[in-house]
């Protein structure tokens, strides 16, 4: 099996967060991807793909994905449903870091208990 085709689930995942000027290569077995990802957030989940098909140090592959947005972990688009303490158990892993949340959209929210959907929301980085 090809690198590339050992691989094709990370191409599709970078397909589907829209990575910008990407490029994909094969040398010697070695697949070589580079682009840039919108945020922090994305490049993670890029890297969490490639560990998981290729092991934590994998040595066929090499990557180069770059952050447009270093100012911010991630940018969140509130869904029905959602609330500070759920959007902060899925980025950080603990839900009781919703007050990082909060504090970080004062500008948009005034109640940590009252957020709409469509509410683009800021992931800072913690």
């Amino acid at each position: 099996m090809s690198a590339k085709a050992k691989y094709q689930a990370v191409l599709d995942l970078g397909q589907q967060l829209g990575i910008r000027d990407g490029d994909v290569s094969e040398d010697s077995g070695v697949l070589k991807i580079k682009g840039e990802a919108n945020t922090q957030y994305e490049k993670d989940i890029i890297w969490d793909k490639i560990k998981q098909i290729g092991g934590e140090r994998p040595s066929d592959i090499k990557a180069n994905i770059t952050v447009a947005d270093e100012s911010v972990y991630h940018r969140h688009v509130v869904k029905s449903g959602e609330s500070l303490s759920k959007i902060a158990k899925h980025y950080y892993g603990d839900a009781m870091k919703y007050n990082k949340i909060f504090d970080a959209n004062t500008n948009i929210l005034n109640n940590p208990d009252v957020i709409h959907p469509e509410q683009v929301l800021v992931i800072p980085k913690i």
